[in-house]
């Protein structure tokens, strides 16, 4: 969600605070309705209109699916389900050197205590956060079958042990000084924490995945080292923008490796605005081989992206399966598997447990170009493919939002800050606490023989020793409970050290609170040791001027001819020039359209719901056969037929219009679309058809409506667009349609071809002199011919 994005919170989550508080507070509750109390409509009725419950209803679901499961929190990257997970094993004393437990125990716990909803969320939760394929810094230590990066599940929970790993102490060992609140579980039987107390930004080191209501969250992971030397620099530099973090912190890091090659400027989009778009490739190497011969062993994959996923893309390259509802494969797929198979001889799966990843590409010849080889492979496998950034998280005030990269560390920042002053007031807290009753004691040590007095010959001692020592109630109780021997000399020698050591200390504690300094070195001191103790080297490679990888299959430029029959079968032949009257048909089809073009250059294909698909002219059957439907090379959506068809140059300016009067000019480039079903390209209203595409060649429009009136206007006046609905291109009268459309070159004649009286076919030539009389401005009735004629098609 962006900042321009309307707030769809604002009645219900609370307003961001000035200074960002330790723990959001939860949403306040949707506003009573205006007309009457508890949901009532004013007249005593506590029932309300179907709209508005559903309406209050889904927005309560909204919320809760929003907060309490799909987004993580900005300070410590958890969503709630992790966050139990990991409380819960925490209080089962399951740190990194202890035993393994059972899966199930720790899963029963948390269902029990904490999360109660079903046994296989809280699992799935416990087993993604133990991979090391899917967290840069896993948190739980598992033992077992807990997944593989091919997609294998996880064995049941019964038969899996888990334990927490070194990392987690960053999250779990401050969690009981008092950094974080804490409230209620769901049945108000046990507490748990609203936030983890987080040493460093988890939601940057592990990233997040998860898909609410209306929005989405896909937060890349990143290297601990380089994130930890933002942040101390952020920290040292509050001014600082996302220009001086770059260089520090320069891309995501991937648990599996792989290389980056989007180039700098994407990356720093996306992490100005939390949102973009970045591409990844697998790494390999080249093995040389006896006589010459060479393979290529990839051992890194992009993220996301398995060894089965791979190999089953090249089966299906190389032994290509018809299309759902098709009888054969297309020729698209032929030509893919000629292009792949010329040169891939094998492929392997080598991956084992020391190579968790290793495919073994093998060329058809040692002569093959080895770029051109992984050039093919990259192209049209899951070897290079790209993978979506969404910064999108519940920040310190409480509300989800899509945030940049410095918000991002600076929210977190403010976050350990008030997390190191509780957890300092804390400490501080315990140690008056032991100054008082040391104090206590060195008072009873002194007076060792008046206190035993005092003890024996009062009923009540400890309103006594308050009042003969001047002692408070917590100094007389642990005077009474503590034994003789801890009165001893010695003891007493071991009070006055302890108690010089904690005014030290307290010392130190109340600097730490009184200078913003003070508290800044002590954090930078901290990041800094978490950083040599936990942080690795980076994984994955930022080579930015690796070119994306387009491998097309060669194509040889030349002229051709498409033929569309009516019935929607379509063909090419070689050259131009081809006479139609030699042109044959199956019976009781006839001619639609026949397009001079050329291989290299797309056919756009409208159909009757104004959506425009597009086929290579090279992937057109040929010969003198009858050709292929046109619908087993498109996928027509939402019962469309073929209406119109172009082909020409992409960059060429066509006029497309439809029978309603509106229309708009645009390249064919524009029109064009990559995937086989196609895309909005012409708005239509109902009943509407769309007229056949003019080439706009001239600097004049003609159009005419089909009670026989022409209007002829600037070109200029005309709107360029993309495609949509466009502008009135011919006024109508009620009823009428439009019929035809044309750009005629400057001083040619308009030829004018449609039905006469008796419905005689008729053709007139209207010369530039009797196109004067005609022109006007957009949007106009324009004027009749003479004689009387219905147009059918302009020229």
């Amino acid at each position: 969600m962006s900042n321009d994005t309307p707030d769809l919170f604002g009645d219900i989550a609370p307003t961001p605070a000035a200074t960002p508080a330790v723990s959001p507070q939860p949403p306040a509750p949707p506003a009573p309705p205006a007309n009457g109390s508890n949901g009532s409509n004013g007249n005593g009725d506590a029932s309300l209109p179907l709209d508005r419950y559903a309406e209050r209803a889904y927005l309560a679901y909204a919320m809760s699916v929003v907060k309490s499961r799909a987004l993580p929190q900005v300070e410590d990257g958890l969503k709630p389900v992790q966050r139990r997970i990991l409380y819960a094993m925490n209080e089962m004393r399951l740190a990194a050197g202890a035993k393994h437990v059972k899966s199930a125990r720790v899963v029963g716990d948390v269902i029990g205590k904490y999360h109660p909803h079903g046994d296989s969320s809280v699992y799935d939760a416990m087993v993604r956060v133990a991979q090391d394929f899917s967290l840069r810094y896993p948190l739980v230590d598992g033992q077992g079958n807990f997944g593989s990066r091919d997609g294998d599940s996880a064995a049941a929970m019964r038969y899996t042990e888990c334990r927490l790993t070194p990392i987690a102490e960053l999250l779990l060992a401050e969690i009981d000084r008092d950094t974080v609140d804490f409230v209620p579980n769901y049945d108000g039987a046990f507490e748990e924490p609203k936030l983890l107390p987080a040493r460093l930004p988890f939601v940057l080191l592990n990233g997040a995945s998860g898909i609410a209501v209306g929005m989405a969250t896909e937060v890349p992971p990143h290297n601990l080292r380089e994130v930890a030397e933002a942040v101390c620099h952020l920290i040292r530099n509050p001014d600082a923008g996302l220009d001086d973090i770059l260089p520090l912190l320069p891309g995501p890091d991937f648990p599996g490796g792989g290389q980056l090659i989007s180039p700098a400027e994407a990356i720093r989009d996306a992490y100005t605005g939390g949102r973009g778009s970045l591409r990844l490739r697998a790494r390999w190497r080249v093995e040389e081989m006896a006589r010459g011969q060479w393979r290529v062993i990839v051992h890194e994959l992009p993220h996301g992206v398995s060894t089965a996923q791979v190999l089953a893309e090249i089966e299906a390259l190389t032994n290509p399966q018809p299309r759902t509802g098709k009888k054969d494969v297309s020729q698209e797929q032929k030509q893919l598997k000629q292009l792949v198979l010329g040169v891939l001889e094998t492929v392997r799966d080598e991956s084992s447990e020391a190579a968790p990843v290793r495919i073994v590409l093998e060329p058809r010849s040692s002569r093959i170009d080895r770029d051109e080889f992984m050039a093919v492979l990259l192209a049209h496998t899951g070897l290079e493919s790209s993978t979506s950034v969404n910064l999108t998280m519940i920040g310190t005030d409480g509300r989800p939002q899509q945030k940049g990269l410095v918000q991002i560390l600076r929210e977190w920042i403010a976050f350990r800050f008030a997390t190191v002053e509780r957890r300092t007031r804390h400490r501080l807290s315990e140690v008056d606490r032991r100054i008082h009753i040391l104090d206590g004691r060195m008072i009873a040590y002194l007076n060792i023989e008046e206190v035993i007095r005092v003890i024996r010959e009062s009923d009540e001692p400890k309103p006594a020793l308050i009042d003969a020592f001047g002692l408070s109630e917590i100094q007389a109780e642990d005077i009474l409970e503590i034994r003789l021997r801890q009165l001893a000399r010695l003891e007493g020698i071991r009070i006055e050290k302890e108690l010089a050591e904690l005014r030290e200390e307290r010392e130190g504690l109340q600097h730490l609170l009184d200078s913003r300094g003070a508290m800044t070195k002590l954090i930078l001191r901290e990041i800094a040791d978490d950083a040599k103790k936990y942080g690795d080297a980076r994984r994955t490679l930022i080579e930015t001027v690796a070119p994306v990888a387009a491998a097309e299959i060669s194509v040889a430029d030349e002229p051709a001819t498409v033929i569309v029959s009516r019935n929607g079968w379509v063909r090419s032949r070689q050259g131009h020039g081809i006479d139609p009257a030699a042109i044959g048909y199956k019976a009781g089809d006839f001619a639609f359209a026949v397009i001079e073009t050329r291989t290299t250059w797309p056919l756009v294909v409208i159909d009757t719901n104004g959506r425009a698909y597009t086929v290579k002219v090279s992937d057109l059957p040929g010969g003198r056969g009858d050709g292929t439907p046109i619908a087993t090379l498109v996928d027509f959506q939402d019962g469309g037929k073929l209406a119109q068809a172009v082909s020409a140059s992409p960059e060429s300016s066509w006029l497309f219009a439809n029978s309603g009067g509106y229309g708009f000019i645009c390249t064919v480039n524009e029109a064009t679309s990559r995937q086989r079903a196609g895309k909005a390209f012409m708005t239509l209203e109902k009943g509407e058809k769309v007229l056949a595409p003019a080439p706009a060649q001239g600097e004049w429009i003609a159009a005419a409506s089909e009670h026989g009136r022409i209007l002829v206007f600037a070109r200029s006046e005309m709107k360029v667009q993309a495609g949509g609905r466009g502008v009135i291109v011919m006024a109508l009268d009620d009823g009428e349609a439009l019929a035809a459309v044309a750009v005629p070159p400057a001083d040619a004649m308009l030829t004018v071809e449609g039905t006469g009286r008796g419905g005689k076919a008729t053709r007139i030539e209207l010369k530039p002199a009797q196109l004067e009389t005609l022109r006007h401005r957009r949007a106009r009735k324009g004027a009749p011919l003479a004689p009387k004629i219905k147009p059918e098609r302009l020229g």
